[in-house]
């Protein structure tokens, strides 16, 4: 999110029919299943001539053998061209010699320090306006990760796009970078809304019952990045074509779950990951949240009822976004923790002596009778500040089988 040109919602949400909607976009979906169409508003730029051939295949994501995964949030690096471009909001003592290189720098440090199993990317990876060739401000941003060979995935915000690449020609470079699982969108979908909507599974620890099974169900989704409809302004949103794709993947991965071997009683927990924060994050205050709220949440002027199909899907325990750089709070709706990442990026906007950040989630297992590793017992977060010490802040559990609440 640019905050010099931030537009804010109304006070009035547009409603919408969803049985209405779900029936007639199914029949839609159905009817046009064979016709590939590029449902995208975007603005054709130019698109990649060759997407890194010599790509390096990813592992499949699974728990380690000390029954963690670890997921890395890095919201808004908003990268442009390296040590040429200059910091914002940081302390006047900080300015001399601060760039796109210090956001590098931060994403070294806590690579080192938390040596996390996946690292997500929610949007606004570079900022178009300012880079002279995006898919070098990518190949820079996204570099730390690929040298890590630690897999990662990314979705898009509202500014990747505003460069040298159109929305798509963003997604496919990313797709095409070694070491990620992006990808540019459902291959079993021929209309969708956006770029990068996708999901991906993660299986037990190796060598227990659960090996060949996802117990941890991750979702991604391109919010979009401003409006198109000429009567409601402000931001992008989730369109109905996206939430019919995670509805469906959902109720397959929450069937698949419950089938043999090891059939469980519910569905596997879910993460969801995109950019632009939902309007029902803005019903929280300071009494029902963890972290900080230092500006109005910069959601879409309508609420096209994603939170919704959310709660009705009842595998998603906590949805993760950016785009509002100085918020970083966690709060729970409806049994869905909804939470920022915090401005990580220093080509940002930002405040002054408020360190950047970056969130962490620790997804853990529970132990079996027999001594091994069995399903999801526990989801916790906190964030790390880019000071001297990497100082940890604000853990707490989003989810476990028992309680939610702060670390003791």
């Amino acid at each position: 999110m640019e905050r010099a040109t931030m537009v804010r919602p109304s006070s009035t949400f547009v409603k919408i029919n969803k049985k209405k909607l779900w029936v007639s976009l199914a029949i839609a979906v159905l009817s046009l299943c064979f016709v590939p169409i590029n449902v995208s508003a975007a603005v054709r730029r130019q698109t990649p001539q060759q997407h890194h051939l010599s790509r390096k295949p990813s592992p499949k994501l699974r728990f380690g053998r000390n029954g963690e995964f670890k997921i890395l949030q890095v919201a808004d690096m908003h990268y442009a061209d390296g040590k040429t471009t200059p910091c914002e909001d940081v302390l006047p003592s900080q300015v001399d010699g601060c760039s796109d290189l210090n956001t590098t720098a931060f994403i070294h440090r806590m690579i080192e320090a938390e040596k996390p199993n996946f690292i997500v990317f929610t949007g606004d990876n570079i900022y178009g306006f300012d880079s002279k060739d995006s898919a070098k401000s990518m190949d820079a941003a996204f570099a730390p990760a690929i040298a890590a060979r630690i897999p990662w995935a990314a979705v898009l915000g509202n500014h990747d796009q505003e460069g040298t690449l159109s929305r798509e020609g963003v997604m496919k470079h990313i797709v095409g970078l070694n070491h990620t699982l992006s990808q540019l969108n459902p291959s079993e979908l021929h209309v969708i809304d956006g770029f990068g909507n996708y999901n991906l599974e993660v299986g037990g620890v190796e060598g227990s019952g659960f090996v060949n099974k996802s117990i941890l169900n991750l979702y991604f989704l391109d919010s979009g990045d401003y409006s198109t409809v000429p009567a409601i302004p402000g931001y992008g949103w989730i369109k109905p074509s996206q939430q019919l794709w995670f509805q469906l993947t959902s109720a397959k991965l929450r069937r698949a779950y419950m089938s043999p071997p090891n059939a469980q009683k519910s569905s596997a927990p879910g993460l969801v990951y995109f950019h632009i924060p939902l309007p029902e994050v803005a019903s929280f205050d300071s009494t029902n949240f963890t972290g900080v709220r230092q500006e109005d949440i910069g959601s879409a002027s309508v609420n096209s009822g994603f939170f919704t199909s959310l709660v009705e899907a009842g595998d998603v325990k906590a949805a993760f976004t950016g785009h509002d750089h100085v918020n970083d709070f966690c709060g729970q709706l409806t049994g869905i923790q909804l939470c920022y990442g915090g401005g990580f990026g220093y080509h940002a906007y930002g405040k002054a002596g408020w360190p950047r950040r970056a969130r962490v989630v620790v997804v853990s297992l529970e132990k079996t009778e027999e001594g091994g590793w069995g399903t999801v017992k526990s989801i916790k977060t906190w964030k790390r500040l880019d000071d001297k010490h990497l100082t940890a802040i604000d853990g707490e559990v989003l989810w476990s089988k028992k309680h939610t609440g702060k670390v003791e």
